[in-house]
């Protein structure tokens, strides 16, 4: 007798780079069925390329969330394990120098997008009796980090609402987790050139003058930063939080997201601000 079972299935967006792409190649070494979604079509070519099933998803627009999923669910014949949202972009600037329209764009992709999918993929899940949506915050999404305004508040927004659905889901079979990165190596930093590039008119600023390591930091090419690890660190506790019987609420990756989540626990505000800015 054959086992006719079929394989796990998982939709995965952000696949272009960096975690979303790892994810993708670990899970389906894993024997996982995986959807690695893009919000190029090009890029989607390119996973195609390479032997996976890729659906255009472009978070901030919702007909196409729609198309990719339904997509996914004509493939699998309307059933899903897992997903994985992980496509997001960062957009630095002083929180002062951030129009209403690029705060709107970012939070469009980072929050809203992910959620219009997850409360797509639900009533799926449901009616299988079971499921894991995992969702990719942030260190930014423990603490703030100067420049990072934006970035930050689309993760803390995620870990608020990914922490409630935790709870809505219980006894659903539906599991709700966060992962929680820290420095990975990714592209977020050479593809948020063109979103600062668009929002922040950096040289108008009242803070013009301070501005001059962030863009030299975001035009420069360099190393690895201090503690960073691969996106492969992160995909180690994907596989956990998909694969486990008791898979965590949330999962620490890199030295400084486990440091600044137990410092945030046992310093007051004053001291932890000082901590933060001395990186």
């Amino acid at each position: 007798m054959h086992d006719q079972t079929p394989a796990r299935s998982v939709l995965i967006t952000g696949c272009s780079s960096g975690i979303g792409h790892d994810a993708a190649l670990g899970l389906r070494a894993r024997g996982w069925r995986v959807f690695a979604s893009c919000r190029k079509s090009e890029d989607c070519a390119r996973m195609q390329a390479l032997g996976f099933e890729s659906p255009r998803i472009d978070l901030a627009d919702p007909a196409c969330i729609e198309t990719g999923l339904a997509e996914v669910l004509a493939a699998t014949g309307g059933r899903l394990d897992a997903l994985f949202n992980n496509g997001a972009f960062g957009l630095p600037g002083a929180v002062e120098d951030l129009p209403r329209d690029g705060l709107r764009a970012i939070f469009e992709t980072n929050l809203f997008g992910g959620h219009d999918l997850t409360r797509r993929v639900i009533p799926v899940m449901r009616a299988q009796g079971h499921g894991r949506i995992v969702n990719n915050s942030s260190v930014l999404g423990l603490v703030g980090y100067k420049w990072r305004g934006a970035y930050a508040a689309t993760k803390f927004a995620l870990e608020g609402l990914s922490d409630v659905l935790r709870m809505e889901m219980a006894g659903t079979g539906i599991r709700i987790i966060l992962i929680e990165p820290g420095p990975v190596t990714s592209r977020i930093r050479q593809n948020a050139v063109a979103h600062f590039e668009r929002w922040i008119d950096w040289r108008n600023s009242a803070r013009a003058a301070e501005y001059a390591p962030l863009v030299e930091r975001l035009y420069e090419s360099r190393g690895p930063d201090r503690f960073e690890l691969p996106a492969s660190a992160v995909t180690a506790k994907l596989v956990h939080a998909l694969e486990s019987s008791r898979p965590r609420a949330r999962y620490y990756v890199t030295t400084p997201t486990y440091f600044i989540g137990n410092m945030r626990r046992i310093l007051p505000t004053r001291m932890l601000d000082w901590l933060i800015s001395k990186g």
